[in-house]
This record gives structure tokens, C-alpha cells and sequence, in this order.
């Protein structure tokens, strides 16, 4: 994982995987029906259309000047929302979801806090059989990697605070330790009296409940790591470009927006970004 300091702080940069792409064949045919043009196009399979589709050709095309024209000249960009991307993106913040959340032509998938919180609950509950309850617990949580500001001292202080809405809660809440373990779990917790790692591993091993994140999603912070799935038409993603890979852009959608970019192929690129226009 790539780290870079900000502010005098460390941060992680995330990580994007380019998962698929539509190609721009639809895009043309799209564009080719609209005016009955298929006998202008530069690519065989798109004026063969008419009268024989060959779907894998089509799909196979890497660049149409129609669509170049189209962008770039009369701007008549809703042709290019039939050409979509979609990207595994890995490692960066809740905070960067808010902000990547308001832009809403797009699919999107996100790992789930109510239902991946299982490890932190367990450090926790596991903590309480320590002589040191905040110490084990900070330990363990460093060790899940969850966060993308990377400075232990930083973490501390955003790991105790956590700790401590959770001290917190367990004395308000009688039910804690129901809310917090799998039923078939609970006998773990007074066969390793005593013994908080052996604890922890047991509650690891054993069965996950299911919706934890239910009764203890308020202890998650903006700087909480986040994976997700996303899709974007390209019209849509050169909104996305225009906004965020920009000097304007909060700085950690902005590393988002360049690493969604440098694993974009150019062909998209020469229809939504200036810097790759070959008209």
C-alpha cells in the first residue's frame, strides 16, 4: 500500500483495480442508429451492422471518430453513457464516500460495517479479561489495518476513542455481550475467564454474528477504511474526473479520482479528458 504525508500526517493511498470494461462498440452503434450513418464508420463491423452483427467485433472496437466528434465538437455526450467502466477500489475512507456518494449516476458497492465488525468487537470484548484492557485492545486493532491515516500516535488517540465509547456502552447497556457475540459463542467467555487472547482467538474462530455493526456502527470514524464497487458510464466519469482530479478536490477523493484514472484505458480518456483528445 502506497503511503504519502499530508499535513504532517501519513496517509494511505488506495488502492483501484480496473474490473471491467463495456468497450465503445455500443457506444458507436448507439450513435450510428441515431443518425443511419453505419456505412461512415472507419471500423468494418459497425457499417457490416445493419445486415450482419458481430457482437464480439463490435465489442472489440478502440476508437471511433464519430463518438470523438461527438464529444468533442458538438459535445453530445449522452451517446457515451452506453460505454461503462466499473472498479474494485481498495483502502480508502468513509469520509471519501460521503464525498464520492454525491455523485448519483453511478453503481455502487460498499463493504459493509454492519456486518465486518466482528474483529474490533471481539478485541474489545476479549479486553476486558486483560490486566490492560486499553493496551491488548490497541494492539489488536493495529493489527486489522483498518484505517487510512497511517501514524501509530495518530491511531492511538482514534483507537482510544473507540475504546472508550465502548467502555462506555458496556456500562449502559445490560444486553452488551448479547448484541456483541454469537449465541454459540457466549460459553467463551467463561471457559477463557481470565485470558484475554485466548479469548479473542476463540471468538475469532468461532461463529461471526452476523448484523454486530447494528448496535455499534456510532464507534466508526470518517478515517475508517472502505472497499468498494463501482460503475460508471463515461459521461458520468468525466464529471467524476472534472470534479475530483483537480486541485480543487478534497485531497484524499483526489487521490482517488487519479488512481481510478491511471487504470482507465485511453481510449475512454480520448473522449472525456482534454489532456488525451485526438480531435
Amino acid at each position: 500500500m502506497e503511503t504519502t504525508e499530508m499535513y504532517h500526517i501519513t496517509y494511505e493511498k488506495p488502492q483501484v483495480t480496473l474490473l471491467q470494461e463495456s468497450g465503445l462498440g455500443v457506444a458507436e452503434i448507439a450513435a450510428r442508429t441515431c443518425y443511419d450513418s453505419f456505412e461512415n464508420s472507419e471500423n468494418q463491423c459497425v457499417k457490416e451492422a445493419p445486415k450482419h452483427l458481430d457482437t464480439d467485433a463490435i465489442n472489440a472496437i478502440e476508437r471511433s471518430e464519430l463518438l470523438a466528434n461527438l464529444a468533442w465538437v458538438h459535445h453530445h455526450h449522452s451517446i457515451i453513457e452506453h460505454a461503462t467502466l466499473s472498479y474494485l477500489i481498495k483502502g480508502t475512507s468513509r469520509g471519501v464516500l460521503q464525498e464520492h456518494a454525491r455523485h448519483r449516476i453511478q453503481a455502487i458497492s460498499v463493504r459493509s460495517t454492519r456486518y465486518t465488525m466482528s474483529s474490533v468487537i471481539n478485541a474489545f470484548v476479549a479486553s476486558l479479561e486483560a490486566e490492560e484492557g486499553f493496551d491488548f485492545f490497541l494492539e489488536k486493532l493495529l493489527g486489522l489495518n483498518l484505517f487510512v491515516i497511517a501514524d501509530k500516535d495518530y491511531l492511538a488517540i482514534e483507537i482510544r476513542a473507540i475504546y472508550d465509547k465502548l467502555r462506555f456502552q458496556y456500562g449502559k447497556d445490560t444486553d452488551f455481550l448479547k448484541n456483541a457475540v454469537a449465541k454459540s459463542s457466549l460459553p467463551f467467555i467463561e471457559e477463557h475467564r481470565g485470558d484475554a487472547e485466548a479469548l479473542y482467538e476463540a471468538l475469532e474462530c468461532g461463529k461471526k454474528k452476523r448484523n454486530v455493526g447494528d448496535a455499534f456502527k456510532h464507534i466508526v470514524s470518517d478515517n475508517w477504511k472502505v472497499d468498494m464497487v463501482v460503475t460508471f458510464n463515461i459521461r458520468s466519469l468525466k464529471n467524476y474526473f472534472d470534479l475530483r482530479d483537480s486541485g480543487a478536490a478534497w485531497f484524499q477523493i483526489r487521490w482517488l479520482a487519479e488512481a481510478m484514472k491511471a487504470v482507465t484505458p485511453v481510449k475512454y480518456l480520448q473522449l472525456i479528458d482534454k489532456k488525451y483528445k485526438t480531435i
